[in-house]
Formats: structure tokens, sequence, C-alpha cells
């Protein structure tokens, strides 16, 4: 009778233990988190489930997993070498990496987008040059290129993803001063580390002037997709600079912008990380009411 007292204890506190502790691999939602979209279930080319649908006609882009870099719309930052992995996925193995997908002639800009990736951190590499000094995987969106000689055209929404499990987004309104602080910061995952994860940002407009802003994490690299943050852009969300250093950029826009206009570049960026990707997607989504009423 003791024997099986002790042994029901033991499960008890071991039961406690994992709820408590938010173990990712065991359990893939923490307390905070929702779970993606039920009312649509369908998978992109790379057998990936969607969020949201594709809006009819709607703009998609598909890395291609042979050759990344022969993709006409397809170009990474000071032109580095990706290697191909036994796996088949594409390694990054310097500091500073921009993919960006451009919007070739005739092409519709990128606005209301669910940007998809899979991702392993493989080691994290510090460089003095980069101004940059958290370890992130950030995709963004909403704007155009990212050059101080062009710094109003730097818009962007920025899903971001670090090395220690944490998440958050930020706000570029110019390049470089525009910066906002992120919001939604949580650590919702243990070490990304040698492990597999997937990564989804969706930016969208609703009721006309404000933004809606998801991210998902299949932490499971399971095709589970997890909601991880969830706010809405409806002003307030100021720029960190002082007034002097931001309005000099002569970019005419408020410290609090709502980006709501589209743009010609979509990105899929690191920082500091040595790291391997796959299956990366672009999409244009009609969003469900539902989701933000």
């Amino acid at each position: 009778m003791k024997i099986i007292l002790v042994a029901y204890i033991l499960f008890f506190l071991f039961s406690v233990y994992l709820f408590q502790s938010e173990l990712p691999i065991l359990y893939p939602t923490t307390s905070h988190a929702l779970v993606s979209n039920e009312n649509h279930e369908k998978y992109d080319k790379f057998g990936i489930r969607e969020i949201y649908p594709t809006k009819e006609n709607g703009r998609v882009w598909y890395v291609n997993m042979e050759n990344p870099k022969d993709d006409e719309g397809f170009a990474v930052t000071f032109n580095p070498n990706l290697t191909k992995q036994q796996d088949g996925s594409w390694r990054v193995s310097v500091p500073v990496v921009r993919m960006n997908v451009k919007t070739l002639e005739g092409e519709t800009n990128w606005k209301n987008v669910e940007m998809t990736g899979y991702a392993k951190i493989v080691s994290v590499i510090k460089n003095s040059s980069n101004k940059v000094i958290e370890n992130d995987l950030t995709w963004y969106a909403r704007g155009g290129k990212h050059n101080p000689g062009i710094p109003c055209e730097a818009t962007a929404y920025m899903g971001g993803l670090y090395d220690n499990g944490k998440v958050g987004w930020k706000k570029e309104l110019w390049f470089v001063g525009g910066y906002t602080d992120e919001r939604q910061s949580n650590k919702v995952t243990n070490s990304l580390l040698d492990r597999w994860i997937g990564w989804k940002v969706v930016i969208y407009n609703i009721n006309n002037n404000e933004v809606k802003l998801e991210s998902y994490l299949d932490n499971t690299n399971s095709n589970y997709w997890v909601r991880v943050t969830d706010l809405v852009d409806d002003g307030g969300w100021y720029a960190k600079m002082p007034d002097s250093n931001f309005f000099n950029a002569g970019c005419s826009m408020d410290k609090d912008s709502i980006i709501t206009n589209s743009g010609s570049t979509a990105t899929f960026r690191s920082d500091n990380l040595i790291w391997d990707f796959k299956n990366l997607s672009i999409r244009e989504i009609k969003p469900d009411k539902s989701s933000y009423q």
C-alpha cells in the first residue's frame, strides 16, 4: 500500500512539474498560446498547413529548394554562399542575412501576407560589425529597400523569433532611426539550437486603418502550429528615437504611424546565427473576419 501511495505522489509531482515548466517538446502550446485557425485546413505545395486561405488570384511565392538563387525575384543581401545540406535544406553561415522576395514588373506588391519557413539554428556567431545584438530570425513585410540612402522606403512590421525561445514584434518607420520598442515579448519555448522549428508571421489590415499581427510556432517540427502572438496596431506604438532624430529623416509621418500600405519587398532575416532553412513561402491571404471581430 505504501509503495502505491509513494508512486501516486511521485506521479502527481511529476505532472505538476511538466505543467509548470511549460516544456515545449512535450507541450507544444504554453498557457497563453492559442491553437491556429481550425476553420481552414489546407496545405501549401510543401505540405505545410496554411493558417489563412490564399486570396483569390493572390500572389504566391515559394523558395526554389533546388537552388534558391535561381530565382529572379529572390535576392540575398551581401550575396553570401548558401550551402546545400544532406537533408535538402540550405545553410546560411554569415552573421547578417536579408533574404528578400522582391516585386518584379507586372507583380502586385506584398500587403496582407502569411510568411512561413522552417529553420534549424546550428550555432551563434557574434560579429562586432553587426549593430543588431539579438540572435534572431525575423520575417517582415510592408516596405521596400532598407538603405540609408532612401530611409523612408524602409517601413516594416517585424515578427521575431530568438535563439533562446523568445518572440515579439517591432515596427520600423524608417531606416535606421524609426524603430519602436518590442511588443508582446514572451518566452514561449526553450533553446532553438540544433532542432527544426517552423515560424509563421501574419500581417493584414482590419477596420480600414488598423493592422493585425500574428505569429505561429511549430515547435515540434510536426506541422502543429500554435499562435504565440496576437496584437493590433491601432496607434500609440511610437518610434523610440527622440523627436529631433526621428523627424530629421523627412519621411512625413507621425512617430506612431500605422503601416497600412503594401510594400515591394518581404524579407526573411537573421542576425548572428548559422542556420539551415527550408520551405520558405509567402502568400497574399484572405483572413476570416472572425479572427479579428
